[in-house]
């Protein structure tokens, strides 16, 4: 039965599996030679129809503009992203995928995909399924399994 206490509870149960969640992911992703911060830009850089000028992905990540350079950065002399000009302004200046970056996020995703798969081993399919039922449900996201 619930009690005054249940929503703490249930708060902090969400925040350490969030936690949890958060280590194993960066134990997989940590071979790829890329940080959450810089996963989060590539597929933040992947989701758009061209290329994302520095200012947006500030703007998307929720981070200053000087963090973005240092992501770029990063991810630049890694090979996954470059800088292009703006065809319409040559002062913006874009960032765009290479093929390195499309590669990599492909191994991204099965890192998370890996990670995702310890965290759940515990529960049979019908948990995982009522599980995001509930998840979505609390992010407001509308039924994708349909």
């Amino acid at each position: 039965m619930p009690t005054s206490e249940t929503p703490g509870l249930l708060a902090e149960q969400l925040l350490r599996l969030t936690r949890r969640l958060q280590r194993a992911q960066k134990r997989y992703m940590e071979p790829l030679g890329i940080t959450p911060a810089q996963s989060r830009l590539l597929r933040t850089v992947a989701h758009d129809d061209q290329p994302p000028r520095m200012a947006d992905l500030a703007q998307r990540l929720e981070v200053v503009p000087r963090a973005v350079t240092t992501l770029v950065d990063a991810l630049e002399a890694h090979g996954s992203v470059r800088r292009v000009p703006d065809p319409t302004n040559r002062r913006v200046v874009r960032v765009e995928l290479t093929d390195t970056g499309r590669s990599t996020l492909r191994a991204l995703r099965e890192a998370r995909r890996a990670a995702a798969e310890d965290i759940l081993a515990p529960l049979s399919d019908q948990q995982r399924e009522a599980l995001g039922e509930l998840l979505d449900t609390l992010s407001g996201a509308p039924d994708h399994r349909c």
